[in-house]
């Protein structure tokens, strides 16, 4: 049986602080991140994790972070490269619902919305220092329909969301599983960098300290038990060496 195709879509890039990519490390330099989404076309389904950030919000809103987004980044851009169109898209999944992993949601119509069910509830009613996190409310658009889910969830044969809270109360990666190649571990933001992983610096923006540490440790043991190659979230030095839409991973 063939592997599904894994897409690597480019939605653009941002600029935080680095004492915002790894916590209290070297404050004042800015980092200039990618933000990327991951589509899935498997047999049973075509899936897509994670939307990026809508140019118009961030500009308005936190218009700080610099972005650059071309229309060809755009969601509807990027599936096209694949030859799809956002109608196509039959689940969606978050990482979680901050404003740049959910900016496309509102163009996949006839999707179903995988959520946590922790994290919607958070998404609408943040913490005060999690507003400007959560500040995009366009996923939950007229006519969205959500399934919510808690735990480790397979959303088709061999495609997981494992939990990964700590970023955010109700954080999901997704593992999806390869037999012809390496299997395919996307972090979202329970790992930003690879110095995330490998030195367990967790990010500056987070809930929970603690529960951020313990999922960068599951990332990890999961990367070995499952023989995956593990995808960091906002790593530019990583992301440039990845295949991008419309080529792709798996499919052999």
């Amino acid at each position: 049986m063939a592997d599904p195709k894994v897409y690597l879509l480019d939605g653009g890039t941002l600029v935080i602080d680095a004492s915002d990519v790894h916590w209290h490390i070297d404050t004042g330099t800015p980092v200039r991140f990618p933000v990327y989404s991951v589509l899935v076309e498997h047999p049973d389904g075509l899936i897509l994790y994670d939307t990026g950030f809508d140019l118009d919000h961030v500009n308005k809103v936190l218009p700080f972070e610099l972005p650059l987004q071309t229309p060809e980044q755009t969601i509807p851009a990027q599936l096209a490269l694949c030859g799809y169109t956002p109608e196509d898209v039959d689940i969606v999944v978050n990482s979680h619902f901050h404003f740049d992993h959910v900016g496309g949601n509102k163009y996949l119509t006839n999707a179903t919305t995988l959520v946590h069910t922790a994290e919607l509830r958070q998404a609408k009613v943040p913490e005060p220092f999690e507003r400007l996190g959560y500040s995009d409310l366009s996923f939950d658009h007229p006519g969205v329909s959500y399934k919510p889910i808690s735990g480790d969830y397979e959303i088709v044969p061999g495609v997981w969301l494992f939990e990964t809270p700590g970023h955010t109360i109700g954080h999901y990666s997704m593992l999806v599983e390869m037999s012809n190649e390496r299997s395919m571990l996307f972090c979202g933001d329970a790992a930003y960098t690879r110095t995330t992983l490998e030195k367990e610096w967790i990010a500056g923006f987070h809930l929970d300290p603690a529960k951020s540490v313990q999922a960068i440790r599951r990332l990890n043991y999961l990367g070995r038990t499952k023989e995956a190659d593990i995808y960091p979230s906002h790593e530019l030095a990583s992301f440039e060496t990845w295949k991008l839409a419309p080529e792709y991973y798996g499919g052999n």
